[in-house]
This record gives C-alpha cells, sequence and structure tokens, in this order.
C-alpha cells in the first residue's frame, strides 16, 4: 500500500513540476499581454469618466484583482470608490447576492453615484454596468490597441475580445471589507473543527465583493430587484483558506487537468468548481496532518469521487453559500459527460500512476 502510495505521489509531484508549471508560466504570459490591453483601455474609461478609476496593477508578480477563468479566459475586477452611505442588504431574497440601499437620512446627492440610485434608494447594480459598457466600447474605439480589441456584443455583462483569441470580461465591484453577510453565516460548521479560530478571524476580516454582473440564480425572471442586486464573491477570502500543506498544488493539478481533459461541450466545469471541491475535501480533512504533501494523492482521489458525485446529482453548492448551486443553467446532458469523463480519470489515476505522465 506505501508503495503505491509513494509511486503516485512521485508521479504527481512529476506532474505538478512538468504540466502545472508550464501550464502557469503559459497564462502569466497570456496575463501580461491581455493586462497591458486591458490597463490602456481602463485608462481612456477613466479621461472620459473619472469615477471609473482602474484598480488593476501589479503587486509583488501578480496582477491583483485579476481571475484566471481559464487558459483564455479572464475576469478583471474594478473596483469602486465610496460605499459609505448606503447600507448593505442581505436578506436572503436572492440567492447570492445581496442589494445596496441608501442609509436612512441620506441624501441621494450625498452618493458619487447619484443617477444610478432607484425611486426606492437602492443602487442599481445594472444602470451602472450599463454606463461602464458604454465608455469601454467608446475607450475599445480610441485606445491604441483598437485594432486587437473588440467588444463582446449580445451581453449586459463587459466583456472584451483580444487578438480573436482571449476573453476578458470586467466587472465593476465595491470591496466589503470588516463586515460579513448573513447569508454565510452559518460559517464555519462548528462540528467540523477546520478552520481554526485564528483563521476563521482573518477570513472574516478579508470580507467579500459586491460584484455588478449578472445574477444566474435569477436568469430568465426580468424583475427590478435583479437589476439593483449585487453577486456576492469571495474570492479572497477563498484564497485564504488554501494557504498551507498541499492545497494550492492540489488545485494546481485539478485545473491542469480540468484545462487538458475537462474543458468539453457545455462548459460544464471551470476552475471555480474545482476550488470549490478543494474547500469542501477541507472540512472532510480538518487536521492539517491530511494536508501533508505525502497524503497529496489520497487528497486528490477524494476529491475527484466527490466530483462525480456532485456531477451525478447535478447539484454543486457554493461553499459559502450553500443555496447557490455553481451547476444553475448547465445541461444535464453536459453534467452527465463530465461525470463519465472524471470517472475515466480518476480511475486511470488510481490504478496507473504511469498514465499521468500522459495526462
Amino acid at each position: 500500500m506505501m508503495a503505491a502510495q509513494s509511486k503516485l505521489l512521485y508521479q504527481l509531484n512529476k506532474y505538478v513540476q512538468e504540466k502545472c508549471q508550464s501550464r502557469k508560466s503559459a497564462i502569466a504570459k497570456t496575463i501580461r499581454e491581455v493586462c497591458k490591453v486591458v490597463q490602456d483601455v481602463l485608462k481612456e474609461v477613466e479621461v472620459q469618466e473619472p469615477r471609473f478609476i482602474s484598480s488593476l496593477c501589479e503587486v509583488d508578480g501578480r496582477f491583483d484583482g485579476l481571475e484566471v477563468l481559464s487558459p483564455t479566459e479572464f475576469e478583471v475586477v474594478l473596483y469602486l470608490n465610496q460605499m459609505g452611505v448606503f447600507n448593505f442588504v442581505d436578506d436572503g431574497t436572492i440567492p447570492g447576492c445581496a442589494v445596496l440601499k441608501l442609509s436612512d437620512g441620506r441624501k441621494r446627492s450625498m452618493s458619487l453615484w447619484v443617477e444610478f440610485i432607484t425611486a426606492s434608494g437602492y443602487l442599481s447594480a445594472r444602470k451602472i454596468r450599463s454606463r461602464f459598457q458604454t465608455l469601454v466600447a467608446q475607450a475599445c474605439d480610441k485606445c491604441s490597441y483598437r485594432d486587437i480589441v473588440k467588444m463582446i456584443p449580445d451581453t449586459s455583462e463587459v466583456k472584451l475580445r483580444i487578438r480573436e483569441r482571449y476573453v476578458v470580461q470586467i466587472t465593476t465591484a465595491f470591496k466589503c471589507q470588516g463586515i460579513w453577510p448573513r447569508s454565510a453565516s452559518h460559517w464555519p460548521m462548528p462540528q467540523i473543527g477546520w478552520p481554526g479560530p485564528n483563521l476563521v478571524a482573518e477570513v472574516k476580516a478579508e470580507g467579500f465583493d459586491l460584484l455588478s454582473k449578472e445574477c444566474y440564480a435569477l436568469q430568465g425572471k426580468q424583475s427590478s430587484m435583479e437589476s439593483d442586486a449585487w453577486v456576492l464573491c469571495f474570492n479572497q477570502a477563498e484564497d485564504k483558506l488554501l494557504l498551507g500543506g498541499c492545497r494550492r498544488r492540489c488545485l494546481s493539478i485539478l485545473k491542469t487537468l480540468r484545462d487538458r481533459h475537462l474543458d468539453l461541450p457545455g462548459n460544464p466545469l471551470n476552475s471555480y468548481h474545482m476550488k470549490t471541491m478543494v474547500l469542501y475535501e477541507c472540512e472532510k480533512h480538518p487536521r492539517e496532518i491530511d494536508w501533508d504533501e505525502t497524503c497529496l494523492g489520497d487528497r486528490l482521489n477524494g476529491i475527484l469521487l466527490q466530483l462525480i458525485s456532485c456531477l451525478q446529482c447535478r447539484k454543486c453548492p457554493h461553499y459559502f453559500l450553500p443555496n447557490v448551486d455553481l451547476f444553475h443553467g448547465k445541461a444535464p446532458s453536459a453534467l452527465e459527460n463530465a461525470a463519465k469523463q472524471t470517472w475515466r480519470l480518476a480511475r486511470e489515476i488510481l490504478t496507473n500512476p504511469k498514465s499521468l505522465e500522459k495526462l
């Protein structure tokens, strides 16, 4: 048993050095190219409308506010200023979303975003997004990269296609630090024992972001509430939870396997599903010793089997917001196909670790 485990660990470490690292460097190169263009477009937006100040900048070799969705798809979060005159209302009416309402006694005119406030006093995410979309479209025509950057039409999201190869979504957002949403108040589950109290305090202090983007839980339900709603996002909090042990390495392998073998028709699986699976595995194995490098093979197998189970049940609850299903809107046939492909991968890795050399 130990011999089989060490064979698998050897192959996984080799896989990280060869496949995961080359994926990382290729993506890092793409990010530099993409960010140059996006920064130029956002500089042009800022000239037209100083309230939209670009927050995309490089910190210690990483671009702050950029998420890699796949090797050709990225999301850039543009943080807006001055949320202070609004109350954050998270009453569970819209799963995964919250609204920003003028604080009692505050006048519309006290807000930097006065014209985007509805008659009921809500700051409308869609109105801000619509204005931003117009500005970005104009900036694409004026910026120095206008020959290689185009706005993607027929969507209310702000999406750019760069060199006909890459897609970048730019999402306006507010950063909410030092508060924690009521819809995630059940976390952490006391009986699980992970994460420890210090890490919980750090994660809650990190807070979350409110994004102006389509809320997939409400697609098709055209309500004014939907246009006002902001989507809750916990990327930084999740990243904090995945520090230590072999968690990041495990996620890196899963993302690489996803890009190479599970990039399937209907896009049933993305890197965020993989991240979510690792977080659930952390709860199942709360002890740090279970995330020692030597346990990498066990953790990976556990995650792949859990992923197959989610795909077969056609449900993948968001880690912090279990009422939000990350498979919402995915075609059952695409999820079924992904379950079969994931099972094939898991079986190969488990029965023949050498197969990683070809995967």
